[in-house]
């Protein structure tokens, strides 16, 4: 019973069950996962990302390219701010689009150019 799933619930106490080992009684497992997820959330969320400004309005955003369709953006500043297409439409709420079509043209520039990478 001890690697079962009861088994572990039993050992973490009534109501104390987890998805995951928190490696409290071993501290040097517990750092070696915390650095992992540092690495792992560096991985996921920054690595990749080409930083881009918007050849029209300048406005700075990071782009990736996971595939010819594919394209996922991270603005480092609010889209209305300096992008001229998205302030206008903060007044009218939701349901916009979701792409400033001036930015899609930089995009399309930057693949052309090599400067974003498409994986094959």
């Amino acid at each position: 019973m001890a690697g079962s799933v009861a088994g572990r619930a039993e050992r973490l106490g009534a109501g104390k069950w987890a998805k995951a080992p928190d490696f409290a009684d071993r501290p040097e497992r517990q750092a070696e996962v915390r650095a992992q997820t540092v690495l792992d959330k560096r991985r996921y969320l920054e690595e990749g990302l080409t930083p881009l400004a918007c050849r029209t309005c300048a406005t700075e955003l990071r782009v990736h390219k996971s595939s010819a369709h594919q394209t996922s953006v991270e603005w480092t500043e609010a889209p209305g701010a300096r992008c001229p297409f998205f302030a206008g439409l903060s007044a009218q709420g939701p349901g916009r689009p979701e792409s400033c079509p001036q930015l899609e043209r930089t995009i399309r520039w930057a693949v052309d150019e090599g400067v974003i990478g498409v994986p094959d």
